[in-house]
Formats: structure tokens, C-alpha cells, sequence
């Protein structure tokens, strides 16, 4: 069975029996992150002058990845950013996240050190989808890790919505709101903190404010 077998939210809930909460652990009102001038004026060339929307394809390789390599930029040096690498914990949770973020493994480059963000494109903009794959993969993460107190966070986006979960223990919490491509320095805010909170270790119990400096 892999990730992309998962098409529920429901079904991973009960078949890995993890609890769900729906609380604010990312303060989107709060978040706010300025774009780079290079990138902004990238992004108005794509969404001028090519169809953005035309495919799964299209979404992904002109929105979904420039804004999460420009978030990514300042972590890069002891953060890794893969496209479609495979990870696999057993026989079940198993398969290739669309994009993830992990440490840098002593061994290089090539190998995957502990992973701690993924990101999944909701496919024909189904959320519920997106999720039941998202929170499969934050799982295998968290499995491959060694330790269920990890926090594992999740995004899923397709293109113009952008929605964060958080895996801890046996706990699955997705954020109340979302954020919006349409306000850009908004969202880099959002996904800043949430690489804040996963890279640098600075886990925010969901009970308390989070916001991005």
C-alpha cells in the first residue's frame, strides 16, 4: 500500500487510530513575510503569461514550488529540499511525498536524514484527498524517526489554498485557516513558521500562539 492509496481523512484516522483536532497552532493573521523583489517579479511573468492552472503539472512547477524553495532558501544549509524522493517505512506506509524537507544526513547529498515537513499538491483540488495522503506520510516520518514525540508538520496546497497540519504522538491537528497565494506575504509568513517550528525545533504546543517573525 502506498501514500497515494490513502483517499481519506477518515481512513488513516482509523486505520493507524490517530485522534483529530482542528485548533490554530500556525497564527495566519499574525504571519507576515515579505517576498523577494526577484521572486515577485518571477511570479507575475508566470501568472501573466502562462496558464498556471492548466495541470496538475502546471501548478506545481509554476506556484507550489517557487513559493516553497523561496521559504526554504534561508534553511538551506543544514535543511535538505527533495522533489518526488521515495521514503518507506514498511509495506504500508510507503511511497514518493511530492515534496519534503529533512535534516542533512552525514552520509550527503544523496540520502534522506530525518525528515520533519511534507507537502502534498491536493490532486483535482480535493483537500480531504490531500490530507488522507499528507498525514500517511507525516506518519511514515514520524516512524522513521523513532520518535512519535516528533513533531511532523504537513501542508497541502493546491496552488492557491494552503492548508497546515501538525503530527504529534498519536494526534493529528489541522489548522483552522488556511492561507491564499493571493496574499503572498501572508502565506510565505505561514509557511516560515511552520519551517521555523520544524527545522529549528521551536515546537509550539497547540494551545499556545505561533507567529512568524
Amino acid at each position: 500500500m502506498a501514500f497515494s492509496d490513502f483517499k481519506t481523512i477518515s481512513e488513516v484516522l482509523e486505520k493507524f487510530r490517530i485522534t483529530y483536532t482542528v485548533q490554530d497552532f500556525v497564527q495566519i493573521d499574525n504571519a507576515s513575510c515579505t517576498p523577494s523583489e526577484q521572486f515577485l517579479e518571477e511570479f507575475e511573468f508566470c501568472t501573466q503569461h502562462i496558464d498556471i492552472y492548466a495541470s496538475e503539472a502546471a501548478r506545481c512547477e509554476t506556484i507550489i514550488f517557487p513559493i516553497l524553495k523561496e521559504v526554504y532558501k534561508p534553511y538551506a544549509k543544514d535543511y535538505a529540499l527533495w522533489i518526488k524522493k521515495a521514503i518507506s517505512y514498511d509495506e504500508t506506509l510507503n511511497g514518493t511525498p511530492d515534496y519534503l524537507i529533512a535534516t542533512r544526513s552525514e552520509l550527503g547529498l544523496p540520502v534522506v536524514g530525518i525528515p520533519l515537513i511534507v507537502l502534498v499538491e491536493a490532486k483535482k483540488n480535493d483537500f480531504d484527498m490531500g490530507w488522507g495522503q499528507c498525514i500517511a506520510e507525516m506518519l511514515a516520518a514520524q516512524k522513521i524517526n523513532g520518535d512519535p514525540d516528533t513533531h511532523v508538520y504537513g501542508i497541502v496546497s493546491d496552488g492557491t489554498n494552503w492548508e497546515f497540519g501538525l503530527l504529534y504522538g498519536d494526534n493529528f491537528t489541522r489548522n483552522r485557516i488556511g492561507a491564499s497565494m493571493h496574499n503572498l506575504p501572508q502565506l510565505f509568513g505561514a509557511i516560515d513558521t511552520v519551517f521555523k517550528a520544524g527545522c529549528n525545533g521551536q515546537h509550539t504546543n497547540t494551545s499556545q500562539e505561533n507567529s512568524s517573525e
